[in-house]
């Protein structure tokens, strides 16, 4: 049978690669994607948009309980795991057969299967049906990830999960240990402690959300502990004795081991890179520490091969993938895109409190030798945040003392994953805080207080 010829193939159809296909279908060439799982990747099916559906259920029966606060009334409230599991996969399947739509619409051809890259422009694919071979030029690299596994922490699915056996949970844990504090941790620790599970946080870093700002992870601390969590920092699950419906725990802390006992374990230590398979070694692709290292254009050192998103390493984040996707379509097509930026690409964390950041924090601009004016601004100070119950909050501004340019954003509270872009495109304008001062923030809303972070940081706060 002979070769199918393209002008790109896209390896991988999750937020990088689907992107990807689109941007490059937009820009008139023929294209192929090839993924062996589910449309949309993990991001659709097992990340992004399941958890968020599961972290609202668990907002609106936090919230329920807060009912009488608001004047309300709402008695015996209770929850449905399997009700609260099957709107979430719904809200997935919805989106994940969206993307199908949406490659029909872009006259993309879409095969099922496992690939390998034989030769460099060459692509087979182990389908059902038999193997299929694909030619093209160019070859975009969107495998994503995978969750680390340490030895000893496996997930099994019963006692220990993985972030996808979180998502379909076989039982509701009631005594809850999570293992990693980053984003995935994090937001199931929030999800189940919510639901009444009780909930243990062990992080081996000096503290939680090891990658923000010190000053908003300590306050998140805060709030979760008052929520009933308990964390452990500078910990190291030693090992899992694993029993008939309980783990016990070994845990190290400044040297003396603890033993707990629980009944349900999550591991979320990190991801890998899913470089394995593809035959990238006898291309000469570069891979550390299990990603494809590439410039700032996404390509690889070799000739027409490009590798974007999680297996191209940090920040691990679904919209950093897509638009790199989107800037390595306009290359092959003989465009001349900015590069991706990663230093302005903002985190968001979906637990309770929320938590969003851009740029670089407190201690990294210092560290990078920027002399710097720090803006605070607590939700305590602003009129909607009161009016919607919602108090306990911060935003925090970072900027260069001589340009004033928006070096960081560091925020935690409700909404504050909306809140965020307003910075992002600051830093991307090139924004001052002359820019930003001079900006008119509507009234009432929590935005408001982006403003006030920004006044604050030149002495000049008008509310608090």
């Amino acid at each position: 049978m002979s070769a199918k010829a393209f002008d790109l193939i896209v390896i991988g159809a999750g937020p990088g690669g689907y992107v990807a296909a689109i941007r490059a279908a937009q820009l008139g060439l023929k294209v192929v994607i090839v993924e062996r799982e589910n449309l949309g990747g993990i991001c659709l099916n097992w990340g992004c948009i399941p958890t968020k559906a599961m972290l609202r259920s668990s907002e609106v029966f936090h919230l329920m309980h807060r009912a009488k606060e608001f004047g309300l009334g709402a008695e015996n409230i209770t929850y449905d795991l399997d009700a609260v599991v099957k709107r979430s996969r719904g809200v997935a399947k919805q989106l994940s057969s969206g993307i199908g739509h949406l490659m029909k619409k872009n006259k993309i051809t879409v095969v099922m299967g496992e690939a390998t890259i034989p030769a460099k422009g060459r692509v087979t694919v182990k389908t059902d049906k038999g193997t299929e071979d694909l030619t093209a030029p160019n070859i975009v690299l969107a495998t994503g990830a995978r969750a680390r596994e340490l030895p000893g922490l496996e997930a099994d699915g019963d006692l220990v999960w993985s972030y996808r056996h979180a998502l379909v949970p076989p039982h509701m844990p009631k005594k809850l240990l999570v293992i990693g504090s980053g984003a995935i941790g994090i937001e199931f620790a929030s999800f189940y402690n919510t639901l009444g599970a009780d909930t243990t946080v062990v992080e081996v870093m000096d503290r939680i959300l090891p990658v923000e700002d010190e000053e908003i992870a300590s306050f998140a601390r805060k709030a979760f502990q008052k929520q009933g969590m308990k964390i452990l920092e500078k910990s190291t699950v030693k090992q899992l004795d694993r029993a008939k419906g309980s783990v016990t725990a070994h845990i190290e802390t400044g040297g003396k081991v603890e033993k707990m006992t629980f009944d349900t374990v999550i591991s979320a230590v990190g991801i890998v890179g899913n470089t394995e398979g593809l035959g990238l070694e006898g291309l000469g692709v570069t891979i550390d520490r299990t990603h494809v290292v590439t410039d700032a254009y996404c390509r690889t050192g070799v000739e027409g091969l490009y590798a974007i998103g999680d297996i191209a390493g940090a920040p691990w984040l679904a919209h950093k993938a897509s638009h790199e996707g989107v800037m390595v379509a306009e290359l092959i097509a003989g465009g001349h895109p900015h590069p991706v930026k990663p230093e302005s690409i903002a985190g968001c964390t979906y637990c309770h409190p929320q938590i969003a950041s851009v740029g670089l924090t407190e201690a990294k601009a210092k560290a990078a030798g920027h002399d710097i004016k720090v803006g605070r601004f607590p939700f305590i100070g602003n009129g909607k945040a009161i009016a919607l119950g919602e108090a306990e909050g911060m935003i925090k501004t970072v900027f260069d003392a001589k340009t004033g340019e928006l070096l960081g954003a560091h925020m935690v509270g409700a909404e504050v994953t909306e809140l965020i872009q307003g910075y992002v495109i600051g830093r991307t304008l090139e924004t001052t805080e002359e820019d930003l001062m001079n900006t008119v923030f509507p009234h009432p809303t929590l935005s408001e207080m982006m403003h006030e972070a920004v006044l604050d940081a030149y002495g000049r706060a008008l509310h608090f």
